[in-house]
């Protein structure tokens, strides 16, 4: 059934407190089974994932090794060792963010924003260069002048009603389902680099590179996705690379992975290819793919051609201007908002003629350019603002949306590149996104994939779990007991509570040193990017391959080998 959107409501003071609805700050102790915990039957959100693998009606075989539900960790985790960063293989589910949101938009504000996008697509439209989308909107009664289309923006308002305000996509390893929306925020890697930097060496990315990359997404437990094009492979045929890409991400993980969209056949050997490893992939989507505005107000063929694919099939698509103030929108952020409000709805409204009620993401790339040099600039102060403006946005319209990632202008992983990373992935978990492209490995504007950076990204989106996970307070955690034991002036570092709880206690980082100078020399001196060098490295020694069916594996080879046979590599 579809929802009602309603207005955005009338005009208050210029300065408010959060207008969500209260959020609870208790944390449900691991273990606990509560009728809201995540993965317990009877959960609306995960309730299938408890089931699949049963063989009921209506669900999808898992294609791997199951995990009994007793040894999944249910509830929230902390970010100690052993937790939240364990291997995925152990069931450790998707974040849950029940911190309240952090909105900085009055009443006033919101409606001014309301009337800004109104204006942009009734007065000036938005260009669709696809055949089928001015068509589909023609007959919808849009009024169609060549290849722009001008909106009344109550019947956007409509087609957004229809798209679900979450869904679950599914993985191989039904512990690594994940669910998008609501308080859900699952994470991606770094996606569509050229480049590849070990290191102090910047080159052209491999296959290998590309492969490499999956491996870490899998053993590291804090990312939900490999992502898509994680690098772009220079040494496969262009013409067919995607199937290489899709390949790897489909053997070398059991995670959830997204489509290519760089075509429409592209995209639809992606579904393709997905059908083969999953079965039925329809009633539970199973990828996510990014189809990209290009702002202002334009998209493409190409991309649309993808998307029209994508949601024919009911998989989710994350429709996204491509906003760099200064150049792809105007030096304002209110401005840019109301350009990716338009922009982005226009593009839902297209999946919801075609396939009414497909899932859809409110997509976000929003961030400015150097006013001297032209470059683009991330991990700025306007981008974060934008940020959380989006989240706030997206919500008033009832959509899951995807923003942030540990974007970074810097070309090494250097000390810009984690203050710039944490300039996004803060507000990111202050706003809520529920996907998150571009968590580990961003550099240099997005031209290099990173592997040390990839292991600061890490460690970054480690602490910011950690932090955002709420505090629980209970009698047994004010410790009278060790204040008794220690008395005035004592030490606690012996005492039977500290001895209990040291290995668990706070939080036990991934890549940073506490080590005292001399320790830190007789261990080489070594700076944090030498630190993650060792420790990609010692990952990827301990990846070993998800198990997968080897009729499935045969039958997804034979497809690549007939595809590439017809595509002429």
């Amino acid at each position: 059934m579809s929802r009602v959107v309603n207005g955005w409501g009338s005009p208050a003071s210029t300065t408010r407190t959060s207008n969500c609805a209260a959020r609870s700050i208790a944390c449900v102790p691991d273990g606990v089974v509560t009728s809201c915990s995540l993965l317990v039957t009877g959960s609306s959100r995960r309730r299938r994932a408890v089931v699949r693998g049963t063989g009921a009606a209506g669900e999808v075989p898992y294609r791997g090794t199951v995990v009994p539900l007793n040894e999944r960790k249910i509830g929230l985790r902390s970010g100690s060792r052993g937790s939240r960063g364990s291997s995925r293989s152990e069931g450790v589910a998707v974040f849950l963010n029940q911190m309240p949101r952090y909105e900085i938009l009055s009443a006033d504000a919101m409606a001014t924003l309301d009337r800004g996008w109104r204006r942009i697509v009734s007065e000036i439209g938005v260009e669709f260069m696809s055949p089928r989308a001015l068509e589909l909107f023609r007959k919808a009664g849009m009024k169609v002048e060549e290849n722009n289309v001008l909106f009344d923006p109550e019947f956007l308002l409509e087609q957004v009603a229809k798209a679900p305000r979450e869904f679950d996509v599914q993985a191989r390893n039904p512990a690594n389902t994940v669910h998008i929306g609501g308080d859900h925020m699952a994470f991606g890697a770094v996606y569509g680099s050229p480049f590849v930097r070990e290191g102090d060496v910047r080159r052209d990315a491999t296959l290998d590179d590309f492969h490499r990359f999956c491996k870490l997404s899998q053993v590291f437990g804090e990312m939900d996705s490999a992502g898509g094009v994680v690098c772009e492979p220079g040494d496969a045929p262009l013409d067919s690379r995607h199937l290489d890409m899709v390949y790897a991400l489909q053997t070398l993980t059991d995670k959830i992975y997204m489509g290519n969209v760089v075509s429409g056949p592209n995209a639809a050997d992606t579904i393709a290819m997905t059908r083969i490893l999953l079965g039925d992939i329809e009633t539970v989507p199973a990828t996510i793919s990014l189809i990209n505005c290009n702002s202002p107000l334009r998209w493409d063929d190409r991309m649309l051609d993808a998307q029209f694919e994508y949601s024919a099939a009911n998989q989710p698509v994350v429709l996204t201007p491509f906003l760099l103030m200064g150049a792809m929108s105007p030096v304002s952020v209110p401005a840019t908002l109301v350009q990716q409000i338009a922009e982005a709805l226009t593009g839902i409204a297209l999946s919801q003629l075609i396939r009414p009620g497909c899932p859809v993401i409110f997509g976000s790339f929003l961030s400015n350019i150097d006013m001297q040099s032209g470059s683009p600039c991330f991990g700025t102060p306007e981008s974060a603002v934008g940020l959380l403006c989006t989240g706030q946005i997206a919500r008033r319209f009832g959509l899951p949306w995807r923003s942030g990632g540990a974007l970074t202008s810097s070309q090494t992983a250097d000390a810009q590149a984690g203050y710039e990373a944490l300039m996004t992935m803060l507000p990111t978990f202050l706003a809520g996104a529920n996907w998150v492209m571009h968590t580990a490995g961003w550099l240099e504007g997005g031209l290099v994939s990173g592997f040390e950076k990839f292991v600061m990204d890490v460690e970054i989106l480690r602490m910011l779990q950690h932090e955002f996970t709420p505090l629980e307070i209970t009698e047994e955690s004010l410790a009278f007991d060790a204040h008794a034991e220690v008395g005035h002036g004592g030490h606690f570092l012996g005492a039977a509570h500290t001895m209990e709880r040291f290995r668990t206690c706070f939080y036990r980082p991934l890549l940073s040193s506490s080590d005292n100078y001399e320790r830190w020399m007789r261990r080489g001196a070594k700076d944090a990017a030498a630190r993650a060098t060792e420790i990609y490295r010692a990952k990827l020694q301990e990846y070993e391959p998800p198990p997968l069916d080897d009729a499935i594996r045969e039958e997804l080879r034979d497809y690549v080998t007939r595809r590439r046979r017809e595509l002429g590599d």
